[in-house]
């Protein structure tokens, strides 16, 4: 008999009744480290006091209205990212597919707009993850992704990560934007190089096609830096954000310069729940936490201290661990054995992780953990290799 909640999900046999900053505490009063953040969604931690009270005192207002007026919250939120970022305009969504399925659109628009509706083609990589709607799966090409699913959108190709010179080879005169994650999550916490970034902005300026960035997991400070394109120096035409923008409320947005949007005018899309009153006011406080210099500058800072004793143990562990990538508070550790295996280990020891491709487990804990839990962390890792090592 099928289950009352659809069975999609491989779920671990645990339940979390309440959280403490970076510790979940289970229905059994076990306390587990959180490095997973709900997926980079918790960026500041369990029952965040300051976004309990900023939910709490919008919720004692007005809880929804729909975008058939003006919400004051959601026009303060999008002019904090319009100042912060390189956009002029901004939509709210409510997930990262979301975010992915308009900016899709918007791009397909912005060549209807401009007198060349036939330049649909996007060009994505391998590894790619933007979502789970039938757009976003066509995005990533991935057989596990779309199979079954068919047909699928069309009018995507897919490269090999990283390969730029495909990219030079692959982008024409049909060829409507090139989108790609800047630190690939599901993939396998894999960054494009800076270099490789600035050549693809490149490429598009060259040819006019559109840089779209996914930034879902990426962004809102988790790589130190309050977007992770930022530190190649470059900016996009559209960008999709979501998980930590809402530090847990569901929120999303889509990001774009005026000439990209110039096609999106009153009735191209739409969302009744995106941008409520509840969501933007909570957004609005993780922005005013997350984007400070000094918040961000301590991602930098713990996410050093991190990498340095991660190192340390993937020295201790040569046959279960190959090596640390990632950046700032967006790390992976690259697994001899399987990701999968260290989570139901690290359960044992009451941490709590996240497995990727490319045989990648992830750790992406909340920005504001402390040094006395990354030290924690790191010991309950050891002691979870140890129970495979055997």
């Amino acid at each position: 008999m099928i289950p009352h909640v659809l069975p999609t999900y491989n779920r671990a046999p645990l339940s979390f009744e309440r959280g403490e900053g970076a510790w979940a505490i289970a229905s059994d009063g076990r306390r587990y480290l959180d490095l997973g953040a709900g997926i980079a969604v918790n960026v500041l931690g369990h029952a965040n006091p300051d976004l309990v009270a900023a939910l709490t005192e919008q919720a004692g207002r007005i809880w929804h209205v729909s975008n058939l007026y003006q919400i004051p919250q959601q026009e303060r939120l999008a002019g904090m990212l319009v100042d912060a970022t390189f956009a002029d305009t901004v939509f709210f969504t409510n997930s990262g597919t979301e975010a992915a399925e308009l900016a899709i659109k918007m791009v397909r628009k912005f060549w209807d707009h401009a007198g060349d509706p036939d330049r649909i083609e996007i060009i994505t990589f391998e590894g790619a993850f933007h979502g789970r709607s039938t757009g976003a799966i066509a995005a990533s090409g991935a057989e596990k992704m779309v199979k079954g699913f068919g047909p699928l959108m069309p009018g995507f190709r897919t490269l090999p990560w990283g390969d730029i010179d495909a990219l030079e080879a692959a982008v024409t005169d049909r060829t409507a934007a090139v989108m790609l994650e800047p630190l690939q999550g599901e993939g396998g916490i894999r960054p494009i190089a800076d270099e490789d970034l600035r050549r693809i902005r490149e490429i598009c300026d060259r040819t006019g096609a559109l840089l779209v960035l996914d930034e879902v997991q990426c962004g809102v400070g988790r790589t130190g830096r309050l977007f992770a394109h930022e530190y190649a120096g470059v900016t996009p035409d559209v960008m999709m954000v979501a998980k930590g923008i809402g530090g847990g409320f569901p929120l999303g947005a889509v990001l774009a310069t005026e000439a990209a949007a110039a096609g999106m005018v009153a009735g191209t899309h739409g969302s009744t729940y995106g941008g409520n009153p509840l969501a933007c006011a909570v957004g609005c406080r993780v922005m005013e936490i997350v984007a400070d210099p000094d918040f961000l500058a301590e991602v930098n800072r713990k996410g050093a201290l991190f990498r340095q004793k991660l190192e340390g143990l993937v020295a201790s562990h040569p046959d279960i661990f190959e090596g640390v990538r990632g950046q700032g508070l967006m790390l992976g550790l690259k697994c001899k054995a399987a990701p999968a295996d260290l989570v139901r280990a690290g359960y044992d020891e009451g941490i709590l992780t996240v497995p990727a491709a490319d045989s990648t487990l992830r750790l992406l804990p909340p920005l504001n953990i402390g040094d006395e839990d990354i030290a924690e962390a790191v010991q309950r890792l050891d002691r979870a290799a140890a129970r495979l090592a055997g």
